[in-house]
């Protein structure tokens, strides 16, 4: 027998007592083998309504409640919807969450059913058996205080609908307070005008009326002329009119020579009145008798007191604007008509940004429009 073996058989027992030892504590215990501590814990009593608002900026960032907020459940019940949770009506751990407002004023839905009459150009606009009227329903909110402002201006931008690019960009870029005219032609007219729409902007309807250059300078196989017998000139009027919906009134488009002409004028003016549609003169032509000839009609006209862009340089329009301010401090109010051309439309953007710093208010068209029949009871 070697002289080690004794040895190493008298080591095998306490090499098994170790082996065991080590594997209860290292495999059987749950802890084995890890750090622990012990430390009390003292639980502190819940708050008995927790309640947190969130906005869009705040996403993720917890903010203190408001003094007296109302509940989730207080908020369900007064908006008329139910929560159904388990274990309860209300919960004490409930989240509210508060969107901001986007600050885009709706515009009521259009064709409003009671304001359209069908012909076979399409739908027209009417006034409603209730009396309502295109210019006041289709219109853009305004509120009390800033239709009552001392100093207020209303800018009509002209032209779009023709190029969508131009369109998108005057629909994005200027203020909803800005109002927008169609012209009658060019394709996807009707999307592109219930776009203005949902972006807050009132809309208007381009008329395409005889010049004095014409056929030289031609508005459209539409244009209403001179020479035209009345009954044909309001079939072109009803096809012009057809073309969207929506619109609080019309404007002109060209028409130096029809707007001078009285008795080419006249029946326009009539149709227009008696469908309860706004009428605005763009203030292009120093001949037009667009007011005179809606004299003792009830509906709202007006006529722009200047236009912005008949010079496209930054300086010229600039000028314009600076004019259409001070004619607005003189009088209480001031409108301007312009086009959808790329600098008009940067120019018009930038200077809105800073009417407020100097107490002006800009509003749509037909707040002042609708003011001044208020005022007179009749179109001035």
């Amino acid at each position: 027998m070697p002289p080690w073996l004794p040895s190493a058989l008298a080591a095998v027992p306490l090499c098994l007592l170790l082996g065991g030892g080590l594997y209860v504590g290292l495999v059987s215990h749950p802890d084995g083998g890890r750090p622990r501590a012990s430390a009390s814990i003292d639980s502190a009593p819940a708050p008995s309504r927790p309640q947190f608002s969130f906005s869009a900026q705040d996403a993720g960032q917890q903010v203190a409640p408001a003094p007296n907020e109302a509940t989730a459940g207080q908020l369900e019940q007064d908006s008329g919807v139910r929560v159904l949770r388990p274990g309860g009506t209300d919960s004490p751990n409930s989240v509210i969450i508060r969107v901001p407002e986007t600050g885009v004023v709706r515009l009521a839905a259009a064709p409003d059913r009671r304001l359209t009459e069908r012909s076979r150009h399409g739908i027209l606009p009417r006034i409603g058996d209730d009396g309502a009227r295109p210019s006041q329903v289709y219109a853009r909110p305004v509120a009390p205080n800033v239709a009552a402002a001392p100093v207020r201006v209303a800018i009509l931008i002209g032209g779009l609908g023709i190029s969508a690019s131009a369109t998108a960009d005057a629909i994005s870029r200027l203020p909803g307070e800005v109002s927008l005219a169609f012209a009658p032609y060019g394709g996807d007219l009707e999307k592109l005008a219930q776009r203005a729409r949902s972006d807050g902007h009132e809309i208007f309807l381009q008329v395409p009326m005889e010049p004095f250059d014409y056929p030289d300078n031609d508005p459209g196989p539409h244009t209403l002329t001179t020479s035209q017998p009345a009954p044909d000139n309001l079939e072109r009027l009803r096809w012009v009119m057809s073309r969207i919906v929506g619109y609080v009134g019309i404007i002109n488009f060209m028409g130096g020579r029809f707007m001078s002409d009285e008795s080419a004028l006249s029946p326009m003016v009539r149709e227009l009145a008696e469908r309860g549609l706004m009428i605005v003169d763009d203030g292009s032509s120093g001949r037009s008798l667009m007011l005179p000839a809606a004299a003792g009609l009830r509906a709202s006209a007006l006529k722009a007191d200047l236009v912005l862009d008949l010079t496209q340089r930054t300086d010229a329009i600039d000028r314009e604007l600076a004019r259409l301010e001070q004619q607005a401090r003189e009088k209480g109010f001031a409108v301007a008509s312009a086009s959808a051309l790329p600098l008009t439309i940067d120019r018009v953007s930038r200077w809105a940004r800073t009417l407020e710093q100097r107490g002006i208010k800009l509003v749509p068209v037909s707040s002042i429009g609708q003011s001044r029949v208020q005022t007179t009871g009749s179109i001035r």
